[in-house]
């Protein structure tokens, strides 16, 4: 002490204050030491009661179906808002009617659009029909030439035939003309000798004479005629030749005129089909310019407000929270924590807005906290580097709030081993990682989804 005051304080007397009195009594201090004692074995004992290891982590609450899950709802098509049919909180049945848009593109303006689209559809068809009915008017005129070719050939074949057979006869004719004008040659030729003699008379050498130029008259018309047959074999050959080629030319022609007509038929059924698509696209598209509900639920917000407010496609216009779910609890844990979690194993969980008093490690004695069961480990780590655990109510423990709301934020405690407090402590201070929990067959859990 520095004793600057002027009354140092050994000569201080404490006793006369009732503080004093009373600390520096040995009454005092065997109290005291009775109380570090019974501490010293309260502390003991806490450090061989039983600890639930536990994972902490924060979440929201969720719907275990996702198509129960709060949903916006979009136009496929742009467009312009004509008339609200909601208000913001009423409750809809699946196919109510939301709200009436109309078209801002210039193609789609056109008040008579289907009815128009109808009478080219229809008009398509007929030509359709009218090219079919050609290409059959054609194959039938192709079938009738075809036995008109058959019946001519027959025809000029027939007559080669015969004309060959005339060739034949004329053959033969010519064949014996020649042999009589050989014989009255020779005739003459002796009668001319003996006449030479003077065996014969002049009338009978005159006579042979004469034989002999008919003879060689008939020779020469058998000649002309056996001639004039082979030339008419030609003949025949040729106007053979030539049905054929002209049959063959009136056939490729038909079939030209066929295949022409069946291509426009194709056109025109690919330009029929086409207009079948464009109007079934009219029809779905003014069926959109509607928007209903996809299902039961309640309007959480429009997110297009007024009369004539423009949207693109895709865009939002409003919100929907189902109305028939089954809640569920999204948390996130580490990545170290990963391979301490399985399906089924037990949680906790204590929702925004509800009262609680929460001891991480006897959830026996914790107040306000719900009993849950996990369903799900994402395989795949989320965006803010936590993997995502999905967690439904057990069955075992009190059912969760039904005023609880979807999207409330909740914090959870997933259960995992029991140890002692002291095994805990140490676990602690050395940095060791939870003890495994293994989930027993008995204890998988089955979604409860709900199907009606």
């Amino acid at each position: 002490m520095l004793n600057i005051s002027k009354k140092p304080i050994k000569d201080f007397d404490f006793s006369s204050y009732r503080s004093g009195a009373t600390i520096f009594n040995r009454a005092y201090f065997s109290g005291f030491n009775r109380f570090l004692w019974v501490f010293s074995a309260v502390f003991l004992i806490m450090l061989f009661l039983p600890w639930t290891q536990n994972l902490a982590g924060k979440g929201y609450v969720t719907t275990l179906q996702p198509d129960k899950r709060p949903q916006t709802m979009q136009s496929p098509i742009p467009g312009k808002i004509d008339q609200w049919f909601v208000r913001e909180g009423d409750f809809v049945r699946k196919g109510d009617t939301l709200l009436k848009i109309s078209e801002i593109k210039s193609e789609y303006f056109d008040p008579a659009l289907l009815m128009r689209t109808e009478q080219q559809l229809r008009a398509k068809e007929q030509a359709m029909t009218a090219y079919a009915q050609k290409v059959e008017a054609l194959e039938s005129q192709l079938l009738a030439l075809d036995r008109e070719r058959a019946l001519k050939l027959t025809q000029a074949k027939n007559k080669l035939k015969q004309i060959i057979l005339y060739v034949q006869n004329d053959s033969i004719k010519f064949e014996a003309a020649k042999t009589d004008w050989s014989i009255a040659d020779i005739r003459l030729k002796r009668e001319q000798a003996l006449f030479d003699d003077g065996l014969k008379s002049l009338r009978e050498l005159e006579s042979k004479r004469l034989k002999l130029r008919q003879a060689e008259a008939k020779y020469i018309s058998a000649e002309n005629s056996f001639r004039n047959a082979k030339n008419e074999v030609e003949i025949a050959r040729v106007e053979v030749d030539r049905l054929k080629a002209s049959f063959a030319d009136k056939a490729a022609k038909i079939q030209s005129d066929r295949a022409t007509a069946a291509s426009s038929q194709f056109e025109a059924q690919g330009s029929v089909a086409k207009l079948q698509n464009t109007l079934s696209n009219y029809q779905s598209r003014v069926a959109l310019q509607f928007v209903t509900a996809p299902q039961d639920g309640f309007v959480n917000k429009a997110l297009k407000a007024g009369i004539g407010e423009t949207f693109k496609a895709g865009e939002k216009l409003l919100s929907i929270m189902p109305n028939d779910y089954q809640m569920a609890v999204e948390t996130y844990i580490r990545p170290i924590d990963i391979p301490l979690i399985k399906v089924g194993e037990k949680a906790r969980v204590e929702f925004d807005g509800w009262p609680a008093i929460v001891f991480s490690g006897w959830p026996s004695v914790s107040y306000g906290t719900y009993g849950a069961k996990v369903v799900a480990i994402e395989n795949y780590i989320s965006d803010n580097d936590l993997y995502r655990v999905l967690l439904i109510p057990d069955e075992e423990d009190h059912p969760w709030p039904r005023e609880v709301r979807i999207g409330s934020g909740a914090r959870t405690i997933a259960l995992l081993n029991e140890v002692p407090v002291w095994y805990e402590l140490w676990r602690q201070l050395n940095g060791f990682p939870p003890d495994y929990y293994k989930v027993k067959a008995a204890e998988k859990v089955k979604l409860p989804i709900k199907i009606k």
